[in-house]
């Protein structure tokens, strides 16, 4: 299968595309994806913007659909990536708040684990209208950066690891907000739907050491705290017992 975008707030570095590969793998983020796709409601030959697109998946599962799929990020490292991956799509720079397309040039707008790195999100939708047809909808999936779950033998240590791993991000509470920002805006039609996404697969191990690195960073925990969290979480991946969950919202509107 293709491979698209996940997001950590973190600068993205090669070594990490890898971890952001096997997030996007994970069956509930498959399902998310898919159901981001059915929202947009899209006819063959019609065209949407990936914003945020990454290394470029779901721009190619867009394509498989038959819609032009045009894929958007202000990342070089990732969009190198995403044109190698597929040599054939349509990949630009630029950002969620200038995006490279005439006025009503999609009928779909689709940004995934976006909003929450941006520090003012009335801008970027702004700029979602100016870019969408009339009638053109637009989606929005994300995950809500407060409310983080990860099962530990230490849970005042995991209380301030993921405190500090929201904390990275300018907007953590972004996708819990959705529904308000899209009224604000002036869409229509809005409509939220939550998921929980569950992880227990080892494969994600790196990502939960990450959070507890950038709390070390952050002066959140110490490093000898870290070690101790971080061992017990390798344990657990080791053993099969890694449980990490995080709520989901996917918003869907109608630009008027």
């Amino acid at each position: 299968m293709p491979a698209e975008k996940t997001t950590i707030p973190y600068e993205v570095g090669a070594d990490l595309i890898a971890v952001l590969d096997a997030a996007d793998d994970q069956p509930s983020a498959v399902r998310l994806r898919r159901r981001s796709y059915d929202l947009l409601d899209l006819r063959p030959g019609e065209v949407a913007v990936d914003v945020g697109c990454g290394t470029g998946r779901a721009v190619a599962e867009l394509t498989e659909r038959g819609v032009t799929a045009i894929g958007v990020d202000p990342d070089e490292l990732v969009l190198g990536t995403a044109r190698r991956r597929w040599p054939g799509a349509d990949f630009r720079a630029g950002s969620a708040q200038s995006l490279p397309l005439p006025d009503g040039a999609v009928t779909g707008y689709r940004a995934e684990k976006v909003f929450h790195v941006l520090a003012d999100p009335g801008p970027a939708l702004d700029e979602a209208r100016r870019v969408l047809a009339p009638t053109g909808r637009i989606v929005l999936l994300g995950q809500d950066w407060d409310a983080l779950i990860i099962d530990s033998d230490h849970p005042e240590l995991t209380r301030a690891v993921l405190r500090a791993q929201a904390d990275t991000c300018p907007r953590p509470q972004a996708a819990r907000a959705y529904r308000n920002l899209l009224l604000d805006a002036g869409f229509r039609d809005v409509a939220v739907e939550a998921y929980l996404g569950v992880v227990t697969d080892a494969g994600m191990l790196p990502v939960v050491e990450r959070f507890g690195a950038t709390a070390v960073a952050a002066g959140a925990v110490t490093a000898a705290q870290h070690a101790r969290w971080a061992d017990d979480q390798r344990r657990r991946a080791r053993d099969g017992r890694l449980f990490l969950a995080f709520p989901m919202f996917l918003a869907s509107a109608r630009r008027p």
